[in-house]
C-alpha cells in the first residue's frame, strides 16, 4: 500500500488535511495505495511556489527553457515503460495502449523544445517617421491545468510543457483515480533541470478544482474532462477573471460510405470504439453506415471482431481491452446498455456478462454492439464513455452529415471511402473540430492543435501547438522613437 502525496517546490509533502482517497487497481478491484485530498492551505503553498518561482523563470532565456525539454524528452523516452506501467496499474489499459499514451505526450514535450522560435515577436521599422514598432508574447504568470483519469500521463504533458517552455509557472491538479503518473512525469521533469517551484503537483477532489479556479494568483486554467464538468470550470475561471480552456466531452460519428473497404473500416472501428475500454474523449461511438446493405455488411464484419475481442490485465501482453476505471464506471455503463435493450435498440454482442477467471472482482466489461439505433435514444444521445458501439442506419450521405450536425457535441469525426469528392464534402460541411478521412482516431499531431467544437469545447483556444503559445502568452506590442533636433509641440490629433 503507498501513498502518492503533494510534490511542491520540489518536494513530496503529505498533505496534513487529514483525508484521503483510496487508489484501486481496475484489473483486480482491490486497493493498492491512497492519494491525499489537499486543503486550501496546501494550494496556496502550491501556488505561492509557483510564484516565488516566475520571476526567475520568465527571464530565462527560451533557448534555456529549451534545454531543459530537450533533457526532458530524452528521460521519458527512456523511461518509457516505466511510465507506462504506472499508467495500467491504476488506470488498467494495457501495457502497448499505455507507451502510445506515452509516445503522443513525448511530441508535445519535442515540439515545446521550439521555444525559441514559438516565442519570436515581430518587428516593423519606420511604421511613421523615425518610429519603430514590435511585438513580443510574454508569459501569463501561474498557470493551473486539472487533468482527467483516462490519460493520466498524456494530457498533463498535453499541458505544462507548452506552459513552462513559454515562461509561465505551473500547479498541476491530477485525477486522484490515477493520480501516480503524473506526479512521476513531473518528478522526471525536475530531473531534467526545472528549476524548484516551476512546476508543483497538488492531489484533491472538487475542494481543490475550487481552490485553483478561485485561487487570485492563478492567471490561466486548462482542463480537460467531461461537459458539465468542463463548462462549470469555463463559467467559474472566467467570472474569476482567469483565461480559461475547459475541454469536455463527445460522441464521435465515423460515416462508412458503401464503397468504403468493409474489412478495413471493421477495423478502425475496432481500435477507436474499443481500445482504452473506450475511456477516450476522442473514442468512435457512434459508426453511421449510409444505407442499408452497407450497414449489413458492417455489422456482419464487426460483429465475430467484437465477439473475438482479447480482454484481459495489463499483464497480459496479449490482451487488447482492459478493464473500465471503477465499479462505479462499470455499473453506469452496464446502466446504458440496459437502457438500450429496453428502449428497441438491437443488442448484437452483450459485454455485460463478462467474467475474466482469477480477475472475477475487476471492473472488466465485454464489447458491446448494438444496431438499430435511433437519435431520440439515450445510448445515442449520452456520452457512454465504455466499450459500447452504436450503428445507426440513415438513407443518405446528407441525411448522415445533419445526424452528425445536430448533435450537442462536435469533438471529433471520421468518414471512410474511396469519394474524395464524398470526402471534401464532409471535410468542409461538418460542424465538427477534428476530422477524419480513412483515419478513424485524428488526433492531430503536435505542431498543429487538439480541439472540439460545441458543446466539446468551451473558450477560444486548442490544446498544444500553436494555440497553446497564444494560451498560455499574452501580446505586447512597444512603438519607440529616438527623435531628433527641437519639439514641434503638442499633437492633440490622433497619432497617424
Amino acid at each position: 500500500m503507498y501513498s502518492v502525496n503533494n510534490l511542491i517546490n520540489g518536494q513530496a509533502v503529505a498533505s496534513d488535511s487529514g483525508r484521503s482517497k483510496p487508489v484501486f487497481n481496475p484489473a483486480t478491484g482491490e486497493q493498492i495505495g491512497t492519494v491525499d485530498l489537499s486543503s486550501d492551505v496546501e494550494i496556496d503553498q502550491a501556488v505561492a511556489a509557483a510564484k516565488a518561482a516566475l520571476p526567475g523563470w520568465a527571464a530565462t532565456s527560451p533557448a534555456k527553457r529549451a534545454r531543459v525539454f530537450f533533457a526532458y524528452a530524452a528521460l521519458v523516452r527512456e523511461k518509457a515503460d516505466d511510465i507506462a506501467r504506472e499508467i495500467s496499474r491504476e488506470h488498467g489499459k494495457t501495457h502497448d495502449d499505455a507507451l502510445g499514451e506515452v509516445t503522443r505526450a513525448l511530441e508535445v514535450i519535442e515540439y515545446a523544445c521550439a521555444a525559441p522560435e514559438l516565442l519570436k515577436g515581430e518587428f516593423s521599422r519606420n511604421v511613421g517617421p523615425g518610429i519603430d514598432t514590435h511585438s513580443e508574447r510574454q508569459p501569463l504568470g501561474v498557470v493551473a491545468g486539472i487533468t482527467p483519469f483516462n490519460f493520466p500521463a498524456m494530457v498533463p504533458m498535453w499541458m505544462f510543457p507548452m506552459a513552462i517552455a513559454c515562461g509561465n509557472t505551473f500547479v498541476l491538479k491530477p485525477s486522484e483515480r490515477d493520480p501516480s503518473a503524473a506526479t512521476f512525469v513531473c518528478e522526471l521533469l525536475m530531473q531534467a533541470g526545472l528549476p524548484a517551484g516551476v512546476i508543483n503537483v497538488v492531489q484533491g477532489d472538487k475542494g481543490a478544482v475550487d481552490a485553483l479556479l478561485d485561487h487570485p494568483d492563478v492567471k490561466a486554467v486548462s482542463f480537460v474532462g467531461s461537459t458539465p464538468i468542463a463548462e462549470y470550470v469555463y463559467r467559474r475561471g472566467t467570472d474569476a477573471g482567469k483565461r480559461v480552456q475547459a475541454l469536455g466531452g463527445a460522441k464521435n460519428h465515423m460515416i462508412v460510405m458503401p464503397d468504403a473497404d468493409m474489412e478495413q473500416a471493421a477495423d478502425a472501428l475496432m481500435g477507436a470504439g474499443y481500445g482504452s475500454a473506450g475511456e477516450r474523449c476522442m473514442a468512435v461511438s457512434v459508426a453511421v453506415p449510409i444505407g442499408a446493405e452497407t450497414a449489413t455488411r458492417l455489422v456482419d464484419a464487426l460483429k465475430p471482431k467484437v465477439e473475438a475481442l482479447k480482454i484481459g490485465p495489463s499483464s497480459d501482453e496479449t490482451a487488447e481491452m482492459g478493464p473500465v476505471i471503477t465499479a462505479e464506471a462499470k455499473e453506469r455503463i452496464t446502466g446504458m446498455i440496459d437502457s438500450g435493450v429496453a428502449q428497441g435498440a438491437e443488442l448484437v454482442v452483450d459485454g455485460r456478462g463478462f467474467s475474466l477467471q482469477g480477475y472475477e472482482d475487476g471492473y472488466f466489461l465485454g464489447g458491446s454492439l448494438f444496431d438499430k439505433v435511433t437519435p431520440d435514444m439515450d445510448i445515442y444521445k449520452t456520452e457512454i464513455f465504455g466499450p459500447v458501439l452504436a450503428v445507426l442506419e440513415p438513407q443518405n450521405f446528407d441525411s448522415a452529415v445533419k445526424l452528425i450536425n445536430d448533435h450537442e457535441y462536435g469533438n471529433g469525426t471520421a468518414i471512410f471511402t474511396r469519394d474524395g469528392d464524398a470526402a471534401r464534402k464532409f471535410s468542409s460541411s461538418i460542424e465538427v473540430g477534428m476530422v477524419g478521412v480513412n483515419v478513424p482516431i485524428p488526433v492531430p499531431v503536435a505542431f498543429h492543435s487538439f480541439g472540439g467544437w460545441k458543446r466539446s469545447s468551451f473558450g477560444s483556444h486548442g490544446i498544444y501547438g500553436p494555440e497553446a503559445v497564444h494560451f498560455y502568452t499574452r501580446l505586447k506590442t512597444t512603438t519607440t522613437r529616438w527623435p531628433e533636433g527641437i519639439s514641434q509641440g503638442a499633437v492633440f490629433t490622433f497619432p497617424n
